[in-house]
């Protein structure tokens, strides 16, 4: 095994997912297996890290139970950012600034959990570290609960999100069927640019429950003349209709539906326009055209945080490629992310390899056209073949007096 030099530093970036912190319970407990001297954690990702904002995880980490708890524990137990490196030629000093923290510290090795944008500081600090002849290496561990991760099957966090999903709009059909009158119910479901969340509505489709009436993926154009039409159609045959729709649905000409509200924006580092109101205003336009009960429901952060109804499949597997990017940048890799990927569909088999980021920042996986039927409102059986093995099983909740135990970084004053 090599020698170990040095320290690791380890920091959590993006929209959290409800396994996330499995991730870093993989990346934290393989470091120190390993023989790592000291695990640090960043708080608030490299924004946190530019301000000197770093942790001994060993002093807050000290037990089995803790990793365990850890594992079950939602949201970004380290804080997240949504920070943008800028082009390396475009301003050095910022990684002139970013190096001599990490040589101050003696730091080895450096992981960074999160999506895309969290792929390209990876990509970027590589980059700037092979051109300088830093002996840093950085590793990407993917997460996110939008399934849009290039080159790996799927990524940790999904998993789980698609089962709340389809648990939920299971619930929410139930729910409409309580009276006998006319209704609309419209779940809007997180994805800017990828329907992967809002396809796993589909799941609720089962031997007890019809599924969603109609399913809207961003991939597809949305008509919201023929979607007013297909509501009045279903109508004629059914009195609760309960349709789901993806927060980033476009008409023709490129504008979300949401832009047609008046809606105030929020833009992050990255130019992300935060969406949300496209429920609302089809349910809105529903209502004033043809007088029927409607009801506009945000699955929002819920989808992300419901640590109470993870996927054992998606837990595991979180922590699983903590663990392998450790083991890849301890054997000498650097600019890399773990990726999964799936040998049987049944029985399911995944194994974890490693892959170039480069050819991963900053690239969107999106739907496949054959994954979605013609009419383009719903999704077809081989991506509910797809996703069905990564919502297997149940991780039980640590209950203390009634509720889920968590852990919690007291360093951290936003939590």
């Amino acid at each position: 095994m090599k020698e170990i030099r040095g320290n690791v530093i380890v920091g959590q970036s993006g929209g959290p997912t409800a396994v996330i912190n499995s991730s870093l319970a993989g990346v934290y407990k393989t470091a120190r297996d390993r023989g790592a001297k000291i695990v640090y954690g960043m708080l608030h990702g490299i924004q946190g890290l530019l301000e000197n904002r770093v942790v001994d995880l060993s002093e807050h980490i000290k037990s089995d139970l803790d990793i365990e708890l850890l594992k079950r524990t939602p949201s970004s137990y380290l804080g997240s950012c949504r920070f943008k490196l800028p082009e390396i030629h475009e301003d050095q000093e910022i990684y002139k600034k970013i190096f001599h923290i990490l040589e101050d510290m003696e730091i080895e090795y450096f992981f960074y959990i999160g999506g895309n944008d969290s792929m390209d500081t990876i990509k970027k600090l590589s980059d700037y570290s092979i051109l300088n002849g830093s002996r840093i290496r950085f590793m990407g561990v993917p997460k996110t609960i939008d399934n849009d991760l290039a080159a790996t099957d799927h990524t940790p966090g999904y998993g789980s999100a698609a089962k709340y999903i389809g648990s939920i709009t299971k619930e929410v059909i139930r729910d409409g069927l309580v009276y006998d009158q006319q209704n609309v119910t419209l779940i809007e479901i997180m994805g800017r640019n990828a329907g992967w969340l809002t396809g796993a509505a589909a799941l609720a489709k089962c031997e007890d429950c019809e599924g969603p009436d109609m399913i809207f993926l961003p991939e597809i154009p949305f008509d919201i003349e023929e979607f007013m039409k297909k509501i009045a159609g279903l109508h004629k045959q059914k009195k609760s209709v309960v349709a789901a729709i993806s927060e980033g649905i476009r008409v023709e000409d490129g504008r979300y539906v949401c832009e047609l509200t008046d809606n105030v924006d929020y833009v992050d580092a990255f130019g992300h326009r935060q969406l949300t109101g496209a429920a609302r205003y089809l349910a809105s336009r529903i209502a004033r055209e043809t007088g029927c009960k409607t009801r506009a429901i945000e699955f929002s952060s819920l989808q992300r945080c419901a640590s109470h109804m993870v996927s054992r499949v998606d837990i595991t597997e979180a922590y699983q490629v903590g663990g392998a990017a450790v083991k890849a940048a301890f054997e000498g890799e650097t600019g890399k992310m773990v990726i999964l990927k799936r040998i049987s569909d049944d029985p399911y088999i995944c194994v974890t390899d490693i892959y170039d980021v480069h050819k991963v920042a900053n690239i969107e996986k999106k739907v496949p056209r054959e994954w979605i039927n013609e009419a383009g409102d719903y999704v077809t059986d081989e991506f509910l073949n797809y996703l069905r093995p990564l919502i297997q099983a149940e991780l039980t909740p640590i209950m203390t007096d009634g509720l889920p135990r968590h852990l919690y970084c007291k360093n951290n004053k936003n939590q």
